[in-house]
């Protein structure tokens, strides 16, 4: 079972890793095997136990502890670290989420040819940044029959604490991977190995020449990649070009479009897999 610990100075270096390294230290780039990110709530960390991530340590408010014992017992010996809410706040600058925080050892990426085995529809994220944005996107993914998520170089962390508590714990449910770790394997590269995977691609834009996203042909598509871009200046042209089909979202009221977490909760309902037959 995990030894509990109770709080008693908030400069202890054993907390550094809930209070007070950042995230690209936790990620500790030159070392990902030691690489660390952070759970918050008891329904996050379940999910991410249950795909097989290996805790290193909790925080967790004295009130929880009793109530995570299920949990606790799942993670053998770890250190539990506890104190009062105010205390906990004062350490992190914030109230706990459900009063429990979990690091947890990253896990090692899959190629993106792996996941993709098998699979019929893909979303596939270039340069988003914002961490809310990507956390809701993977909710929308997983939920809404995808059955990957790639990211392009430049995209942000999904395990950037925001995004997985965004994403309510779903970045441990649909496979995800990166089309290359540097910013010129995209969008050339990524874009041919999806190709090579038998993907036909469309990109999210707004464009003249657009099809409207229920046009018979992409819902219809075989192996369909759905690529959405970054905030604000959405995909970039060299992009666009290369992708076999453009589509947007029909708007009123004069509206041009819509944030991209929920364009992609739209475009994932519309271009979902259908069976086969489908007209």
């Amino acid at each position: 079972m995990p030894s509990i610990i109770e709080i008693s100075d908030l400069t202890d270096p054993r907390l550094d890793l809930f209070a007070r390294l950042t995230e690209a230290q936790l990620r500790n780039r030159l070392e990902p095997e030691k690489g660390i990110f952070i759970a918050e709530s008891p329904k996050v960390i379940q999910l991410a136990l249950d795909a097989g991530h290996a805790p290193v340590a909790f925080l967790m408010e004295q009130a929880c502890a009793g109530q995570a014992q299920s949990l606790l017992a799942r993670c053998g010996d770890i250190p539990v670290y506890t104190a009062d809410r105010d205390v906990l706040a004062a350490l992190t600058g914030y109230p706990l989420t459900r009063g429990i925080l979990c690091a947890i050892r990253r896990p090692q990426l899959p190629a993106m040819e792996d996941i993709c085995q098998g699979a019929r529809r893909v979303a596939v994220l270039e340069g988003i940044v914002d961490t809310t944005n990507v956390g809701a996107i993977f909710r929308s993914a997983a939920a809404l029959h995808m059955d990957a998520v790639l990211l392009s170089p430049t995209c942000c962390d999904p395990l950037n604490r925001r995004a997985v508590r965004v994403s309510m714990g779903t970045v441990f449910q649909i496979p995800w991977a990166r089309l290359g770790d540097r910013a010129e394997d995209w969008p050339a590269g990524g874009l041919e190995r999806l190709h090579a995977l038998g993907f036909q691609t469309v990109a999210m834009a707004l464009s003249d020449n657009a099809l409207p996203i229920d046009a018979p042909r992409l819902m219809a598509a075989e192996k369909l990649a759905i690529v959405l871009g970054t905030e604000g200046d959405g995909l970039a042209a060299a992009t666009i070009a290369r992708c076999d089909y453009t589509a947007c979202i029909p708007m009123s009221h004069g509206v041009d479009s819509l944030n991209v977490a929920a364009a992609s909760a739209v475009a994932f309902w519309q271009l979902r897999a259908r069976p086969a037959g489908f007209p």
